[in-house]
C-alpha cells in the first residue's frame, strides 16, 4: 500500500488470551448512539506481518466426489455445483457421520463444513425420509440462509424439503411454512424457541442436531438457548458440533452435548491471522479520520473492503458519509431488516459496492470471497472480536490486509 501511513511500532505476535465477554452484555451497552466505550486493547497487538514465507499445505483428497459412498443422484448434484473432490473436513468426517457417531469438528469458515454435515444428512434421508429429521442451529441469520441455499442446491430433484426460521422476518409466514412438511429445519436460536413456545415446532420429533459456529453462539450469549433446545430434543440420537475454535472453558458443555464423539481438527482451534498483514493507522492530534479513510479507499488495491464500526448508529452514519463522498457503500447491522441485510450483502458480493460497513454481525459465518481489506474504524473491544473480523480476509490460502485506526 504505497500512500497509506501506518505505524512502525515493534511487532508483537503474542496472544493476549483475553477473557471472552458475553455478547449479550455488549449488545445492551452498544445500542445507545451516544455510548462510546474505550477499548483496552494494546494497539501493538494489532500489528503483525503476514508469514509470506510459510507455504500452506493444501489438502487434496485421494478420492473424487464420484467415489464417495453416497447416492448417485446426490453425487450428480454435487458435481453440478462444481464439487470434484471433498474438502478435508468432508473427507475425514463422512463415514463417521454416516455411521451415526457424534462429532466435534474444528474448522474455520470456508473449509466446507456446511457440506460436511449436509451431505451425510441428505444421504440418510434418501434411505429413509423421516419428517422432520434434522435440526441445524446457527448463530446468525445470514449463515442460516446460506445453509438453506446449500441444502436446496444439493437436494435438487431429490424430493427433500427444508425450512428456514430466522429473526427479523414475519413470524406469521413462519407459521404458514410449518404447515408443510420439512425434512430439515435451519434456524437461529431465538426464532426457533419463539416458535417452540408457540407450540408450532415440536423439538422432540427431531432425531439429529447440528450446532454450527458453536463458539460464535457462545460469544453471542446463546448458552441458555442452546441448553433449552437440547433439553427439548427427547429423541435426539445424533449430534454434530462444529466450531472454528476450541476453548477450554467450553469443554464441560461440549461433554454434555456430545456422546463419545469423534474429534476432527482441520484447523488448530486457535485464533489465526498468519496470512494477514496487520497494522495500525495512528492519527495525529486533530487529524480528520474520515479524510484519512477516504484517501486510503482511493487506492486501487482497496477493491473489496469490510469496514467495521462498533455500533449500529455509527455504522449507518459512516455509510451515509461514504456515499456522499462518492464511495459506493452498503451497511449491515442488527437494526436493518433481513431483506435490507441480504440486499446489502448481495451488492457487496457482486461488486456493485466495494465497501460494506458493518457491526460484528458480519464478523463470523458470512461466506464472502476475495475480501481485499478489513478496516477497523475504531479499536475493537476484545481481541476475539478483532480476530474474527480480520478473518474475513486472507482466506483459503490467499493473503489479506487488516488496518485499525488508533487515535
Amino acid at each position: 500500500m504505497s500512500n497509506t501511513r501506518v505505524n512502525n511500532r515493534p511487532r508483537n505476535n503474542s496472544n493476549p488470551g483475553r477473557t471472552r465477554v458475553q455478547a449479550s452484555n455488549n449488545r445492551n451497552r452498544s445500542n445507545s448512539p451516544s455510548a462510546k466505550k474505550v477499548s483496552t486493547l494494546d494497539p501493538s497487538l494489532l500489528v503483525k506481518e503476514a508469514e509470506h514465507g510459510v507455504v500452506e499445505k493444501v489438502f487434496r483428497s485421494d478420492r473424487l466426489v464420484q467415489e464417495l459412498p453416497i447416492n448417485a443422484r446426490l453425487k450428480q448434484n454435487l458435481s453440478e455445483k462444481g464439487y470434484t473432490r471433498p474438502t478435508e473436513i468432508q473427507d475425514r468426517t463422512l463415514e463417521t457421520l454416516l455411521e451415526g457417531r457424534d462429532i466435534l469438528g474444528i474448522a474455520q469458515t470456508g473449509t466446507g463444513k456446511t457440506g460436511a454435515f449436509l451431505i451425510p444428512i441428505i444421504e440418510q434421508l434418501l434411505h429413509n425420509k423421516v419428517n422432520p429429521y434434522a435440526l441445524v442451529v446457527v448463530p446468525t441469520r445470514e449463515l442460516a440462509l446460506q445453509v438453506e441455499e446449500e441444502f436446496k442446491s444439493m437436494t435438487k430433484g431429490l424430493g427433500l424439503f427444508s425450512a428456514c426460521f430466522i429473526g427479523g422476518t414475519n413470524i406469521s409466514r413462519d407459521l404458514q411454512t410449518l404447515r408443510r412438511n420439512s425434512h430439515v429445519v435451519i434456524a437461529t436460536p431465538g426464532r426457533l424457541l419463539d416458535l417452540t413456545d408457540r407450540r408450532a415446532i415440536d423439538l422432540g420429533k427431531f432425531k439429529t442436531l447440528v450446532l454450527d459456529e458453536f463458539d460464535r453462539m457462545l460469544d453471542m450469549g446463546f448458552i441458555r438457548d442452546v441448553t433449552r433446545i437440547m433439553d427439548g430434543m427427547k429423541q435426539r440420537k445424533h449430534t454434530m458440533l462444529f466450531s472454528a475454535t476450541l476453548d477450554k472453558s467450553q469443554q464441560s458443555m461440549i461433554n454434555n452435548i456430545l456422546s463419545n464423539p469423534v474429534i476432527v481438527k482441520v484447523s488448530g482451534g486457535t485464533r489465526g491471522g498468519d496470512s494477514i498483514d496487520q497494522d495500525i493507522i495512528r492519527l495525529k492530534p486533530g487529524e480528520d479520520k474520515f479524510k484519512v479513510l477516504q484517501h486510503m479507499l482511493s487506492g486501487e488495491e482497496f477493491h473489496k473492503v469490510l469496514l467495521f464500526e462498533e455500533t449500529k448508529h455509527r455504522v449507518s452514519k459512516l455509510c451515509i458519509k461514504l456515499n456522499k463522498a462518492g464511495i459506493p457503500a452498503e451497511q449491515i447491522h442488527g437494526n436493518k431488516s433481513q431483506n435490507a441485510r441480504q440486499s446489502a450483502l448481495k451488492a457487496f458480493k457482486q461488486g456493485r459496492v466495494r465497501v460494506l460497513v458493518a457491526t460484528d454481525v458480519a464478523s463470523r459465518g458470512l461466506d464472502i470471497s476475495d475480501v481485499s481489506h478489513v478496516i477497523n474504524y475504531q479499536v475493537p473491544q476484545t481481541h476475539d472480536s478483532y480476530i474474527h473480523r480480520i478473518g474475513r480476509t486472507g482466506r483459503v490460502g490467499k493473503s489479506g490486509k487488516a488496518y485499525t485506526f488508533v487515535a
